[in-house]
């Protein structure tokens, strides 16, 4: 009681006196009405901020109410109302949730819902943003390159005096002056890197196909990855001019993977173009603004803030972090507060393309950015926010909110095990398949049996990528991007790419049957899969001599690179990244002359596989053992 007494006593004491300071700083007081909405577990600092006050003032505040308590200590919600009571606040105690959405609120980066709430008198036309993608070879570059120099303006300005990874032309259309958009990144590596950080950037891809080389497998990739995105394509037939070109045989081939040229009855534009003779370039990009205009609805609303996505960033020695960024939509003005990402800052200077400086970007407008206090990731999303703290708070959670996600250990996305569970939710309807296999013939073998598997009209099968060789990174970018899961058909991970498939939870099954991986995908579909083993991989070593030996056979001279070498456990031999022997045992396993039970990393053995002797130099031979897998 004599403590609650000696509390009032000094209260009435305090408000008798000024708000104090410290350090000259006031605390500002509320009107007894104004509603602060803090997290549980919130500190002094917290408040602070919210109130936009000094914390050292409001440590001598509630000293003077008798409490002790540093700025960065956590307070209960009793200790706050006191304090708020005093400077004329009502404190408001919100879960973390809750106080995220409240902060973030209007800055949600929901384009969609956004343009669903805008009526047609904000909206105006913007340019299309395009992408070119092809095989390696096929002439992407040279291609954007032609498209540069045909630029009127670029040509008056000097040509372009620095790279900023995406530059807008202009072209003449129908008597109108239009504008479209390059991403200067060609590939679709680039192109699915930007779609798994949740930023769908392109609004029409470009599909070069060379002349004279025809369909390729990264054309085929290529287009695969347009297709999943839902892009519109329009085919660039390059090289037209050198001996040999036969366009027509490239669209009777792209008729295949349902891309039919307008000329034999299909909705897909055609045009013949040569990058190094400046051919049908007017044509190309007059094409683009057709499919824009029949296939498109490409407004948005410009008197609004900006919004978009960084493209590519980096750090420079003399201007520190720049980042090239598009506005989708809203105008983008020198002086405004910026989130890039986990990056922050105000806008100093803006650049074009042609490094001139500009005051303001509007929708779909790529420029290069000054002024970040760090440097965003490509396909960073960036809004505008209403001032520097609120950008800095805003920049702050996602930091959180990226730490928390890198800290679990596994984003889990879908595996077939959960996909019944997952079809039960209401989470899922179509189950995507990434197929990667040693021979395209395997590959187009397995597609085709598992898009005849009938379960009914509840979920359905789409193969959104097919392919020869190891899995790649790219691979695991679009299985992240589209919760898919890749089947491995005698084929294994390429260097390094396993793990990113483990950091992403992507699930990847290697099957050397192929009814094995109809009999699961089946089972997944109807409901019926049950784990029981899981390969464990034990070690790999790299073979570096074969010996000959009429006795035992092949042996190989090899290095362990990673794990332990067992003898008597099951092994497969790889080269470059497509398995070549299955099923083998580790028979004999020697170091020198001495027989080894196992033999680890860093160290020499020779390996002895039985009767499998097509060992060559180079080869990997890998050892795994069948490890019971927990049951969900």
């Amino acid at each position: 009681m004599r403590g609650r007494k000696s509390k009032r006593a000094k209260r009435q004491e305090f408000e008798q006196m000024q708000a104090p300071s410290l350090g000259g700083v006031q605390v500002p007081r509320g009107n007894g009405q104004t509603v602060v909405r803090l997290r549980h577990g919130s500190s002094l600092n917290d408040f602070a901020d919210k109130i936009d006050a000094n914390p050292a003032s409001l440590v001598t505040v509630l000293f003077h109410l008798g409490e002790m308590a540093t700025a960065n200590q956590s307070l209960d919600e009793d200790t706050f109302a006191t304090l708020g009571t005093e400077l004329g606040y009502q404190v408001e105690m919100v879960s973390a949730e809750e106080e995220d959405r409240e902060l973030l609120g209007s800055f949600s980066i929901d384009l969609d819902a956004e343009l669903e709430a805008e009526s047609d008198e904000d909206l105006t036309a913007r340019p299309p943003v395009v992408t070119v993608m092809g095989h390696v070879d096929h002439g992407k570059t040279k291609l954007l390159d032609a498209i540069r120099s045909t630029d009127v303006v670029a040509g008056e300005a000097g040509g372009i005096t620095q790279h900023i990874g995406a530059y807008q032309v202009r072209t003449v259309h129908e008597g109108v002056d239009r504008a479209i958009t390059f991403i200067d990144t060609p590939g679709h590596e680039a192109f699915t890197a930007m779609r798994a950080r949740g930023a769908q950037v392109t609004d029409i891809a470009i599909l070069v196909v060379a002349a004279d080389d025809g369909v390729m497998p990264q054309t085929i990739e290529a287009l695969n990855h347009a297709q999943a995105a839902g892009v519109p394509i329009v085919v660039a037939v390059n090289k037209v001019d050198k001996e040999g070109a036969n366009p027509a045989k490239i669209r009777q081939q792209l008729t295949e993977y349902n891309l039919v040229a307008e000329e034999y009855g299909g909705d897909t534009m055609f045009v013949d173009v040569s990058a190094k003779q400046r051919i049908g370039i007017d044509e190309l990009l007059e094409a683009v603004l057709l499919t824009a205009d029949a296939a498109l609805d490409l407004r948005a609303n410009p008197n609004k803030d900006a919004r978009g996505v960084a493209i590519e960033a980096n750090l420079d020695k003399g201007r520190g972090a720049v980042a090239t960024v598009l506005v989708q939509s809203g105008t983008l003005r020198i002086g405004d507060a910026v989130v890039a990402g986990t990056a922050h800052g105000r806008v100093r200077a803006m650049f074009d393309e042609h490094g001139v400086v500009v005051p303001e970007a509007g929708p779909a407008r790529p420029v290069q950015v000054l002024g970040l206090t760090s440097v965003p990731s490509a396909g960073d999303t960036f809004i505008v926010a209403p001032d520097d703290r609120t950008a800095r708070q805003i920049a702050e959670k996602r930091e959180a909110a990226e730490r928390a996600a890198l800290l679990a250990k596994r984003r889990k996305r879908i595996s077939l095990e959960d996909f019944t569970q997952a079809l039960a939710q209401g989470k899922v309807e179509t189950l995507n398949l990434v197929i990667k296999g040693d021979v395209s013939g395997a590959v187009e073998a397995l597609e085709d049996a598992l898009l005849k598997i009938d379960v009914g009209e509840e979920v359905e099968l789409r193969v959104i990528h097919r392919g020869v060789g190891a899995i790649t990174q790219n691979d695991v970018n679009l299985a992240t991007v589209d919760n898919a899961i890749i089947l491995g058909f005698n084929v294994k991970f390429a260097e390094r790419v396993e793990e990113l498939a483990d950091r992403e939870g992507v699930d990847v099954r290697f099957y050397s049957v192929i009814y094995q991986a109809i009999d699961d995908v089946e089972a997944a579909l109807k409901g019926m899969l049950k784990p029981e083993y899981e390969e464990a991989q034990l070690g790999t070593a790299e073979v570096r001599e074969v010996f000959r030996s009429s006795k035992f056979g092949n042996i190989a001279g090899s290095l362990v690179r990673s794990g332990t070498i067992v003898r008597n456990s099951k092994a497969r031999v790889l080269r470059n990244g497509k398995v070549v022997g299955d099923n083998l045992t580790i028979e004999s396993l020697k170091r020198f002359k001495d027989d080894a039970t196992e033999v680890r990393e860093g160290y020499e053995c020779g390996i002895g596989l039985g009767s499998f002797n097509d060992l060559q130099i180079d080869d990997v031979i890998e050892t795994f053992e069948m490890r019971e897998k927990p049951r969900n």
